[in-house]
């Protein structure tokens, strides 16, 4: 059974960083292809960051600039660089992997809070 762990989750003041990691376990295959998605209660879901098989990288437009996508397939695992970072930034952030086997992003974390806050 796959799982997706997130970690690095916290407080942090305004114009602070933080760093997000996601390790999936419980597979015999590597996953490169990923996404960070993020949920502020009452509002939908949120596409933050993806990265795809290739290595390319996309960037919902608030963030460009501030957050940086990256993975290391080998560890199945993907991060998020985040940087001056605002209070519009707090969420449960949530990982999401593309199953190779299906091609779709069959797999979720179960997030982790950011609190961006003084």
């Amino acid at each position: 059974q796959v799982q997706l762990v997130e970690t690095g989750g916290g407080l942090v003041q305004p114009g602070g960083s933080l760093r997000l990691s996601c390790a999936a376990s419980g597979i015999g295959f590597s996953i490169c292809a990923m996404a960070w998605y993020r949920q502020v209660p009452g509002k939908e879901r949120e596409l933050v960051a993806g990265i795809t098989t290739g290595g390319t990288t996309d960037y919902v437009d608030s963030v460009k600039g501030r957050f940086t996508i990256s993975r290391d397939c080998a560890k199945n695992t993907v991060y998020l660089q985040m940087n001056t970072m605002q209070p519009e930034d707090t969420a449960v952030y949530s990982c999401n992997a593309r199953n190779p086997i299906t091609g779709r992003y069959d797999f979720w974390g179960q997030g982790t809070q950011v609190t961006v806050s003084s």
